[in-house]
């Protein structure tokens, strides 16, 4: 296993990351905690979930992932041997089970959302605590033009910072992190931490993946420069990257099958592009989602790659990907097919 430093902390990370949303919707508690077992057996230390997970969010599962970590936890014993992120979320009445669906990143909101998640997690602290979505109306989820509107009644980024910063005092945790976030609100968390002397910001949470490489347009330069890296999530755009939905099939336990939010990297033009880079892997004897996943994880500003599997055979491949190590062609190839078709999907 990798290790890298995540931001200007002293906490090092693994290479990669277990991502958990799947816990309490496609997978129960042993599967969790087997997932959860495999990832650790093998050195990944970090694990990533949510407040509002699983996904999709539902009043009747909302905390059960962290409740499933929790238990793990417990009854293996092992806190102090795993690096823990978790999110509170931002405002949307689109989670009305979330805090009557008032939930906004102030002062109300993040420290009940902290309190309930330590209670799930079993534990009194948070390795790398994140805010999910910006406050702020802006392009996130899949918006990548920005439509300036009237968003007064957000609250400030100093106010959410300064929060934190209680909540880092109090112990309850180490370090921050933001999520879905755009280079302006990135570089003025950063500028607000060094003006007012608060926690800085050490990891960025946003999608990066062969369909969708815009975090490269205005957040790797700030990653790098920054020492704030990125932490990908959706490396195989929910599973498209591995050809399984190509030419027009659905597995009836895929994440795109079950569920239609999932449908953001399906279109006709990222399909169009997948075959190509599925065509690239097998070209060079890869398995295309071990490449895509190589591929991520070998970006200078990356600092961990989030993988998410729903069986330990595709966390199993998944993991594998650290063995890749993708030759000159291959970056070749895949350089290429971008240039013909960046980012068909966002």
């Amino acid at each position: 296993m990798q290790y890298r430093r995540l931001g200007r902390s002293d906490i090092d990370v693994s290479a990669l990351c277990l991502g958990t949303m799947t816990f309490g919707q496609q997978n129960t508690e042993s599967e969790a905690h087997a997932q959860l077992d495999l990832a650790l057996a093998v050195g990944i230390n970090f694990i990533d979930t949510a407040e509002m997970y699983p996904v999709p969010p539902l009043a009747e599962t909302q905390g059960l992932t962290e409740t499933y970590i929790g238990t793990w936890f417990k009854s293996r014993g092992c806190r102090d041997r795993v690096v823990l992120a978790t999110k509170v979320a931002g405002p949307g009445d689109w989670l009305p089970h979330i805090r009557g669906g008032k939930n906004r990143l102030d002062r109300p909101n993040i420290e009940a959302a902290i309190d309930a998640s330590l209670k799930r997690l079993q534990t009194d602290y948070i390795d790398l605590y994140q805010l999910h979505w910006p406050d702020r109306r802006t392009n996130f989820f899949g918006q990548l033009g920005y439509d300036p509107v009237d968003d007064s009644d957000s609250v400030p980024l100093l106010e959410t910072l300064e929060v934190l910063a209680d909540l880092v005092r109090a112990g309850k945790v180490r370090q921050i992190g933001v999520s879905n976030e755009t280079p302006w609100g990135l570089m003025r968390y950063l500028a607000l931490a060094e003006q007012y002397d608060l926690p800085r910001v050490v990891s960025i949470q946003n999608p990066y993946n062969l369909l969708n490489r815009s975090f490269e347009v205005g957040l790797a330069e700030i990653a790098i420069r920054e020492q704030c890296g990125l932490l990908a999530y959706s490396p195989l755009a929910f599973g498209m990257l591995s050809g399984k939905y190509l030419n027009g099939r659905r597995p009836a336990d895929g994440r795109i099958t079950l569920f239609e939010r999932f449908s953001r990297y399906s279109n006709g033009e990222a399909e169009r592009a997948t075959a190509e880079y599925v065509a690239l892997a097998e070209l060079h004897g890869l398995d295309p989602a071990q490449m895509a996943l190589a591929w991520v994880t070998s970006r200078p500003f990356v600092t961990s790659n989030i993988i998410g599997a729903t069986t330990l055979t595709q966390l199993e491949t998944n993991i594998g990907s650290l063995d890749i190590r993708l030759d000159d062609a291959v970056i070749a190839g895949i350089e290429s097919i971008h240039t013909k078709q960046p980012n068909p999907a966002p």
